[in-house]
C-alpha cells in the first residue's frame, strides 16, 4: 500500500503489518504515520511514503516557492522505487540513483516556472529515507539530506541517528553553541544540504541491523523543534502501535506551539525468516501482528 499524503491537516494512516522479500529472508513490518498542518502555517509542505520496504518524510523548505511541489517529488519517487522493486543488495546506489532523479525532476520544474516573485523559481526538500537492505542478512538502510530526522530504538532506548545537516548542527560541532543554544538560535533553520539547490546530492547513509533495531522513526523538523528527544522517547515508549506513536508525537509537536508542519513514520519490526518460496523477489502479504520469528 502507498500513502502519498497530499498537505491534509491531521492526516493519520493506521498500522499495517506487511510482509516484504529481502535477499533470501522475509521481513514483517509494521507502521503507521501521521501529518498535520501545525497552528501557524497555511498549507503542509510536508510529504510522507510508507509503502513497505520504503518510507520516507520530506519536508518542503518554507519561504522557498512550492516546497509541497519538491516534497511530493521525493515521494513520488521513492513511490515509483517500492513499486518496482530494487536489489537489496545495492539499496545505498539504489537510494542515491532516485534522490539524483529527484534532484533532476525539481531542476526540470524550475526551468518552466517562475518564483512567487517573478524571479527564479528556488524550491527545495530535506528528505529521510528507511528502507531495506542485504548484507550478510537484512538490514535498516537509512540515508537524509537536510534537518528532518531518523531516530531508532533499542533494547528500549532512543538513539537519534542522523546528523542534520544545519547551520546550527555545524556550530554545535564545532563546540560554539550548545544543543539548547541551537533549539533557539534564529539562524535554526538554515539547511547546508537539501534537494533542490546547486550542490550535488550527498546525502549521509546508516547501516543498522533488523535484530538490534526494533523500531524506527522518521520525521519533519516540525516536530523536533517543537519537543525533545525525551519527549520522543516517551511517547514512542508509552505507544506500542506505530501509528498512536506517530500520531501522539505529531499530536505534542502541535500542542507545544505547531510553529511548522509536523510529520512522523514509526516502523516497526515485527521478526524475519529465511524465505522458502520459489520466487521471493515477489513476497509481500499481510502478515500476523505477532513480534518475533516470523513462521
Amino acid at each position: 500500500m502507498s500513502d502519498l499524503d497530499d498537505g491534509a491537516v491531521g492526516e493519520r494512516d493506521p498500522a499495517e503489518t506487511h510482509l516484504v522479500a529481502v535477499g533470501a529472508h522475509r521481513v514483517g513490518l509494521r507502521h503507521g504515520a501521521a501529518t498535520d498542518v501545525g497552528l501557524v502555517r497555511e498549507a503542509n509542505e510536508d510529504a510522507y511514503l510508507a509503502d513497505p520496504p520504503v518510507f520516507v518524510v520530506a519536508d518542503g523548505m518554507g519561504g522557498h516557492d512550492d516546497g509541497d511541489v519538491a516534497s511530493r517529488i521525493v515521494v513520488e519517487e521513492f513511490g515509483r522505487l517500492a513499486d518496482a522493486g530494487y536489489d537489496p543488495r545495492r539499496a545505498a546506489d539504489v537510494v542515491t540513483a532516485t534522490l539524483w532523479q529527484c534532484q533532476r525532476r525539481l531542476e526540470q520544474y524550475g526551468e518552466i516556472h517562475r518564483g512567487r516573485d517573478g524571479g527564479p523559481w528556488q524550491g527545495g526538500t530535506t528528505a529521510v529515507v528507511a528502507l531495506l537492505a542485504e548484507d550478510l542478512g537484512p538490514r535498516w538502510l537509512l540515508a537524509n539530506l537536510g534537518d528532518s530526522r531518523i531516530y531508532a530504538v533499542s533494547g528500549g532506548d532512543l538513539v537519534r541517528v542522523s546528523v542534520d545537516h544545519s547551520l546550527v548542527q555545524e556550530l554545535v560541532d564545532a563546540g560554539q553553541i550548545t544543543e539548547e543554544e541551537a533549539a533557539v538560535h534564529p539562524e535554526r533553520h538554515i539547511v547546508t544540504r537539501a534537494l533542490g539547490g546547486p550542490d550535488d546530492v550527498d546525502p549521509d547513509f546508516f547501516v543498522l541491523p533488523l535484530a538490534d533495531f526494533e523500531r524506527v522513526l522518521l520525521c519533519s523538523d516540525g516536530v523536533t523543534g517543537m519537543i525533545g528527544d525525551e519527549e520522543i522517547a516517551r511517547l514512542l515508549a508509552e505507544n506500542a502501535d506505530p501509528s498512536d506513536a506517530a500520531d501522539r508525537i505529531v499530536a505534542a509537536a502541535v500542542t507545544a506551539g505547531g510553529i511548522d508542519n509536523a510529520t512522523a513514520v514509526v516502523v516497526d519490526v515485527v521478526g524475519w525468516a529465511r524465505d522458502r518460496t520459489p520466487d521471493s523477489r515477489s513476497a509481500q502479504e499481510s502478515v500476523p501482528e505477532t513480534p518475533g520469528a516470523l513462521p
